[in-house]
């Protein structure tokens, strides 16, 4: 796995031995990524990946200039190793929290420009993600919400939904807040 774009493009971070999880492709990434950048302001951006898994997506937002990136992750192992490289990197500008990010989503205090959620794809409350994210002050207004979810997952009848692209098995489903008008 390699960094797809920004000032450390090629780059490999050292992934946690043990990681069980199923880590979102380069092709996904770089897709991703290629179709954010007409939508959505990723420098200077305050981003929070959930189940952060690898931190590939976290890291592919610090490469591009985000200002910060908060990485939520259960895993022991996964949180080990975001932790490490954190640390290998430098990057004072990555929080990593270990934590239920379904938990964490619904009371988090702290306002977004972009949420990323990478969860299993068989997670009982998948479909119900959506709302839980779009609901509270999570997102700022005009921010976005991205859903990594495989093919059997419709959330197109969720509020705010703009439109789902397909990257080889990978779904990415994109939502936003509303702006407020102007005065």
């Amino acid at each position: 796995m390699r960094i797809t774009g920004g000032q450390w493009k090629g780059r490999r971070p050292k992934i946690s031995k043990g990681f069980r999880g199923r880590p979102t492709t380069d092709f996904g990434r770089e897709g991703l990524f290629n179709l954010m950048r007409s939508r959505a302001d990723i420098t200077d951006a305050v981003v929070l990946d959930l189940f952060a898994g690898t931190g590939m997506v976290g890291l592919e937002f610090l490469s591009r200039g985000a200002e910060s990136v908060t990485s939520v992750e259960l895993d022991p192992r996964a949180i080990r190793g975001l932790s490490q490289l954190a640390r290998d990197w430098e990057l004072d500008q990555w929080q990593i929290v270990r934590g239920d990010a379904m938990l964490f989503a619904g009371k988090s205090l702290t306002q977004f420009d972009i949420v990323f959620a990478d969860p299993p794809f068989d997670l009982p409350q998948l479909a119900q993600l959506p709302e839980t994210v779009l609901s509270g002050t999570l997102l700022v207004p005009g921010g976005w919400f991205i859903l990594e979810h495989g093919e059997r997952t419709d959330v197109s009848s969720a509020r705010h939904y703009i439109e789902t692209r397909k990257y080889g098995h990978v779904h990415f489903s994109l939502f936003q807040t509303p702006t407020p008008p102007s005065p």
